[in-house]
Parts: structure tokens; C-alpha cells; sequence
């Protein structure tokens, strides 16, 4: 595994990833919420999955930022979910070198604070059309499944991230 692999900082200079947070919702049975990206070809759906994330923006909190994307990406409210851990310490990717080649701006990749929520709501409550779309389906699954699911530079971000929230995945 290279530096760029790796989901800890390890010497990296944070004003050069974007910051950005994760969410990792679970439900009562605690299978995980995985969505598939918008946009994704037929032939390319192995790494369509991934978890609820995105930036956080100029003046936002990271737990600000985790409840404005629930709602963006999943439709969930505040009142849908509860908090059940925020990971210390921030965790990191880089971008490979074709996408970070077709992306405007000065980052070499992402931080991210990630968040594991109960959701308390229903699977009705799920609307994946609130905001511009992205993701195009949902599926609860097994948090052990995810870091095999979602496109392979994210892959040990999301490894760490099923180590830290193991004991979430259990039913309550």
C-alpha cells in the first residue's frame, strides 16, 4: 500500500485536501445505508456504491455539514437519525492522477470527518430526489460489504471506517 493509500494523515498537509465529511447510517438491524452513484455505466456498477458524503462548506461546522448532506443525499432529517460517533482523526484520500488531471482546484484529494448515525426513522423516510441527485438507488447491506463496493481509492478510508464502526453494525 503507497502514502496515498493510507486513511491516516501521515505527514500530509491538510490545506491540500478538501475537506468533507462521511456518513455512516445504520439501521435498527444494523445493515448500512449504501447508495449508488448517479451517472455510473451499466458495465461499471461493481464500485457503484458508496456511503452518504460530501464538502463542507465555508462557515459550516463538520456536524453541520453531515446534517445538511442526511438531507441532500438521502432525504433524511435531523430528527430521522441519531448520532452515534464522530472518528478522530480525520481521514484521508487521494485523488488518482486521471481524475485529479479532469478537476478544477488545488487539491490533491479529500479529508473527511466521518459520522455513524442510527437511523430511528423508516425506510419511507429515505428520498433520494430532495436535491440534485447522487445516487439513483439505495440498499441497506452489511458495513463489511462497503469497502468492497465503492471505487478503489476510497477503498481503505472505507476499511477504516468498518473497523471504527463495527460495533454499530449490530442489531439493537
Amino acid at each position: 500500500m503507497t502514502d496515498s493509500a493510507q486513511p491516516l494523515e501521515g505527514g500530509r498537509d491538510p490545506s491540500l485536501y478538501r475537506p468533507n465529511v462521511g456518513l455512516a447510517l445504520f439501521s435498527k438491524k444494523g445493515h448500512l445505508l449504501l447508495g449508488r452513484r448517479t451517472g455510473v455505466r451499466k458495465d461499471e456498477t461493481r464500485y457503484a456504491w458508496q456511503m452518504p458524503q460530501g464538502g463542507i462548506d465555508r462557515g459550516e461546522t463538520p456536524f453541520e455539514a453531515a446534517i445538511r448532506e442526511l438531507g441532500e443525499e438521502t432525504g433524511l432529517e435531523a430528527r430521522h437519525v441519531e448520532l452515534l460517533e464522530e472518528v478522530e482523526p480525520w481521514l484521508y484520500y487521494d485523488f488518482p492522477p486521471a481524475l485529479k488531471a479532469r478537476l478544477s482546484g488545488p487539491y490533491f484529494g479529500q479529508r473527511q470527518k466521518w459520522f455513524a448515525f442510527r437511523v430511528t426513522g423508516s425506510d419511507t423516510d429515505v428520498r433520494l430526489d430532495g436535491h440534485t441527485p447522487e445516487f439513483d438507488a439505495w440498499r441497506w447491506a452489511e458495513l463489511s460489504e462497503a469497502p468492497d463496493l465503492v471505487i478503489p481509492f476510497k477503498q481503505p478510508v472505507y476499511a477504516e471506517v468498518a473497523l471504527r464502526f463495527a460495533r454499530w453494525s449490530l442489531p439493537v
